[in-house]
């Protein structure tokens, strides 16, 4: 945000300025630079002087400051990167001893903080680059006193040696907070935990010391170079209380004890502050590895909405211990304060953060961005808490460059007060505090939003959303003949039914072995949801098809939680379950989806094809690459968040049935794209990359070919993928590793990976069928082909089928040059000159096999007189005037006019080649409207039955004009 411009110093605050400057100039003249005033900085330094008795202190103690600051001009420009770790450096060079090492420290801290408070006050430093100048400051201090200790105390106690892998160890130096989110204010302290990867003993001096003690010593040495208040100040105010175990615990932990310090004893306030935790000094790399083994601590890998009642009992405890100690003026800890802000943003990485990797970040308004990108809060929302947060956040630094004093305390003293509105760049404390305040309570109101228990509001909306008159029904409380009549009157058709559903649940053996917490979580969640079934159109629906998801979360009862916190989350479940058993039936089977439910924005709004594909590659790189199981999970999980946003736009009618099917093959294509990449990576990994037939290595000469529904763009909610293998590689040459396999073997191992990485059956269920069948010679033929093999095999073996089923045929993902090549193979086979009359009679053979073996018996295949009848059954997909009918009657164009019109290839989608058929007058433009309408239908009839796990078919007299038409067309192309 801007603050307003900076006003001039009102009369209290000239009075201050003056004084600075005249003592200022005292203080030259006792060193004889009378004459080396500043030039240019008299305006500056009168306003800084005035705002700040720490920087007027530091200058009159030594005068040379700011001449130095000056000559070198480090107070008009920003600090490039790791200039801060550069002049300490340069500071620290040859310092002798520890106490010189204390004393330069402390020094080069006072210079900084005089130059970074100069350019906050005058307006020539950013709220960020503030921030970032005082956590770099804090990080080169840290690290550079460590490294300069660890040299020191490796003489006296001998180098640690780790017992497993006998390396040298150092410390890790965790920042939390601030300090870990480059978010340091002015007179921050900094909050460290120490670690160390290993245990063992010193080695190179004759008394060793265990691994533990020795980083103990160190970090004691290191903690008195940072924070003991000498007479030239402290360096930092150092807090360990972080650390497992507070203060009663070891100063330094290993990182096996860290990890089972947070996998057992971990509490929610620690996942909290662990969200921030940096590596600011020692071994990076393996602070690294230290944040990767507690990132399941702080992320959790399932949706952990109970993360919000942690929360709201921590903000329960400040707001009392702000009442107790009379701290409403307190910016940080009062209503409306900066930490409400943060309590906002770290709400919604707690809870979401272990799924959506976007949100694992530490900066504050990076969080604040990525909620308003993602859709978890409005716009409005978010821009308020930015801007309030900025304005607390200037605030806080106006407070604490008066005396660099850490608080967050609004003034009471008249002085202070001008001093801080002038720094704010208002006229008068009066118009800054009602600024002030009016932030404060947009804060707070969106803090009570998100963070507030829903069942404190007292006034009769809120009592109903809590359920408050259905509660007696649920606990027993009144008689069976009571509880039917108030489900009746509620508007169940079944009360019965729906009563002794609920008693079911309630006495059922999941409920009975549940432990007191998950207990009041059930019963807090039932009412609500008996409330909002009962304004549903079909509550009886609602309570049959939401009832078994219950069942199945009862044992994992955040997912509760998250219903009960997010009425929104409960009306979306609601409609979509009644609306869909098939949706109700993938939530209960998968109750991680329930994650999707709590964001409107993104559920009805699918993501385009590369946002999809971007958004799967950047969960998978967060994965190691040695985790297969989590990858194989990652990969489900992402398609099963996406396959339920799909299904809940077809339904809420914001996605039409094209784009349906386009979302699902996009879909399909990104999973694709990243199980090829990790089977690749696997193949290699185990046996080399196998040779091109000039001996070059491949990259990867390999393409997965879409046949049929994928292939033809038109994916439906529960479609299996027709795939076709082909690579151009060398057959016979070995690949390069140290386990070599020819390239036929290779390429039929990566063939075979694939398939089990799409087909496993895991916790979260297979990713998905896959037929093979429409490979070169089927299932009696290899699993991949050569791309030369499978040319021969289409120009001289395949059938008129198989040419049928290549119209729809499409690389998916691999080598742009075998897809090429893939490409003009297709072209020059469909492109074919044929024998039309024989043609005609092949395409009508097949259809009428597919009839004879997949129709509905009862009215031949809907070829009989009876095929229209109210009374029988129409086969969407099979009979005479179905979908199957409409592609063969595509499939046999292409076949037929494509070596005239080879413009008919360019596409694999029935829609599209339709559109061609058209254009180039080969059918009429009404036919190939009609056709295409009917196909729509056709698919969306479909789609429809598929959603409402309904098999695919309907009434005969349905979709009869459609039908007509499909016939009539079919008979017109003379096909029988």
């Amino acid at each position: 945000m801007s603050l307003p411009l900076l006003p001039p110093l009102p009369d209290l605050l000239q009075a201050c300025a003056g004084r600075a400057e005249r003592e200022f100039a005292s203080a030259l003249a006792e060193q004889g630079a009378a004459d080396s005033w500043p030039v240019g900085f008299r305006e500056d330094f009168r306003r800084v002087t005035a705002a700040s008795d720490f920087v007027t202190e530091q200058l009159l103690r030594d005068p040379q400051l700011l001449l130095d600051e000056q000559f070198t001009g480090l107070l008009q420009r920003e600090l490039a990167h790791a200039e801060m770790r550069s002049l300490l450096q340069a500071c620290l060079a040859d310092c002798p001893d520890e106490d010189d090492l204390g004393r330069r420290l402390r020094r080069f801290r006072n210079r900084q903080q005089l130059r970074i408070i100069w350019r906050d006050v005058t307006r020539q430093a950013t709220l960020v680059e503030t921030c970032r100048d005082l956590s770099d400051m804090a990080d080169a201090c840290i690290d550079l006193a460590y490294q300069w200790i660890y040299q020191r105390h490796i003489v006296q106690f001998g180098t640690p040696i780790g017992r497993h892998t006998g390396t040298p160890q150092h410390m890790v130096i965790l920042g939390m907070g601030k300090l870990g989110a480059h978010e340091l204010n002015l007179s921050s302290d900094i909050d460290l935990i120490f670690g160390y990867p290993e245990g063992g003993e010193t080695e190179g001096v004759k008394r060793t010391l265990d691994n533990q003690e020795f980083f103990i010593r160190l970090g004691q040495r290191l903690i008195k170079a940072l924070d003991a208040i000498t007479v030239d100040g402290f360096v930092f105010r150092t807090d360990m209380r972080l650390r497992p175990y507070g203060s009663a615990g070891a100063l330094a932990l290993s990182f096996n004890a860290l990890e089972q310090y947070y996998q057992d004893q971990g509490r929610d306030w620690e996942r909290y502050a662990m969200i921030k935790a940096r590596v600011v000094a020692g071994d990076q790399q393996a602070g690294a590895q230290l944040l990767e083994m507690l990132r399941p601590f702080v992320y959790r890998r399932y949706l952990d909405f109970s993360a919000i009642e942690a929360l709201r009992a921590m903000k329960l405890l400040i707001q009392q211990e702000v009442r107790r100690k009379g701290m409403a003026d307190n910016i940080k800890l009062g209503a409306g304060g900066i930490r409400e802000v943060e309590f906002i943003a770290q709400v919604f990485q707690l809870i979401h953060g272990g799924r959506d990797l976007s949100l694992q970040q530490r900066s504050l308004l990076k969080v604040l961005g990525t909620l308003q990108a993602q859709g978890y809060m409005p716009a409005t929302a978010v821009d308020d808490m930015r801007q309030g947060y900025e304005f607390l956040r200037y605030t806080e630094h106006a407070l604490q460059a008066i005396g660099d004093r850490q608080t967050q305390m609004l003034p009471d003293n008249e002085l202070d007060q001008a001093r801080v509105a002038c720094m704010l760049g208002f006229a008068s404390w009066g118009e800054f505090h009602l600024e002030l305040m009016q932030w404060r309570a947009r804060i707070d109101r969106h803090f009570r939003h998100v963070i507030a228990d829903p069942d404190e509001d007292e006034d009769e909306q809120a009592a109903g959303a809590a359920g408050l008159e259905w509660l007696p029904l649920w606990e027993e409380a009144v008689e069976p003949e009571s509880a039917i009549q108030q489900l009746a009157e509620a508007g169940f058709d079944n009360a019965e039914a729906a009563f002794k559903r609920i008693l079911d649940l309630k006495r059922g053996p999941q409920v009975r072995a549940m432990q007191r917490m998950g207990r009041g979580r059930l019963d807090a969640f039932i009412p609500r949801l008996l409330v909002q079934a009962a304004e549903h159109d079909d509550p009886d629906r609602v309570l049959e098809r939401v009832m078994p998801l219950v069942e199945r979360v009862v044992r994992r009862s955040a997912y509760l939680v998250l219903l009960s916190e997010n009425p929104g989350a409960l009306q979306r479940l609601i409609r979509l379950c009644a609306a869909s058993p098939w949706i109700s039936e993938q939530i209960a089977r998968y109750p991680l989806l329930l994650d999707e439910l709590l964001n409107e924005g993104r559920l009805f709004k699918p993501p385009l094809a590369p946002e999809l594909a971007a958004e799967l590659r950047e969960r998978l790189a967060r994965i190691p690459e040695d985790d297969l199981e989590q990858e194989m999970e990652a990969l489900r999980h992402f398609k099963l968040a996406h396959r339920l946003r799909v299904a809940a736009s077809e339904i809420a009618g914001s996605l039409p049935l094209m784009k349906v099917s386009d979302y699902l093959t996009w879909l399909a294509e990104a999973i694709l794209e990243q199980v090829l990449a990790l089977a690749w990576r696997q193949m290699v990994a185990r046996h080399g990359t196998p040779r091109r037939v000039d001996g070059s290595l491949c990259n990867p000469d390999f393409i997965v070919v879409g046949y049929g529904k994928v292939g033809g763009i038109e994916l439906g909610h529960g479609s299996d993928l027709d795939l076709v293998f082909i690579h151009d590689a060398d057959s016979l040459a070995e690949t390069d590793g140290a386990k070599p396999v020819d390239g036929a073997q290779f390429f039929a191992r990566l063939g075979q990976r694939i398939i089990h990485l799409l087909t496993t059956q895991t916790t979260s269920g297979p990713l998905y069928e896959v037929d093979m069948r429409l490979r070169p010679s089927g299932a009696s033929g290899l699993l991949v082909s050569s791309l030369a093999a499978f040319e021969r095999y289409q120009e001289s073996e395949a059938w008129t089928w198989e040419h049928q089923a290549l119209v729809r045929a499409r690389v998916l993902v691999g080598c742009p040059r075998v897809t090429a090549g893939f490409e003009a193979i297709r072209a020059r086979v469909l492109g074919g000159e044929r024998d039309l009359p024989k043609l005609r009679e092949e395409v009508s053979e097949m259809r009428a096999k597919m009839r004879d073996n997949l129709g509905t018996r009862e009215t031949a295949a809907g070829t009989a007189v009876n095929a229209f009848d109210a009374g029988q059954s129409f086969d969407l997909k099979q009979d005479a005037g179905g979908i199957v009918d409409i592609e063969f009657m595509v499939q046999y164009a292409v076949l037929a006019w494509s070596h005239r019109h080879p413009q008919l290839l360019r596409y694999t989608d029935n829609i599209r080649i339709l559109d061609g058929l058209g254009e180039l007058d080969l059918l009429p433009l009404e036919d190939v409207s009609l056709l295409q309408d009917a196909y729509r239908a056709l698919r969306a009839v479909a789609h429809r039955q598929a959603l409402q796990k309904q098999p695919g078919k309907v009434a005969a007299d349905q979709l009869s004009a459609e039908r007509g038409t499909v016939l009539r067309v079919w008979r017109e192309l003379g096909l029988l």
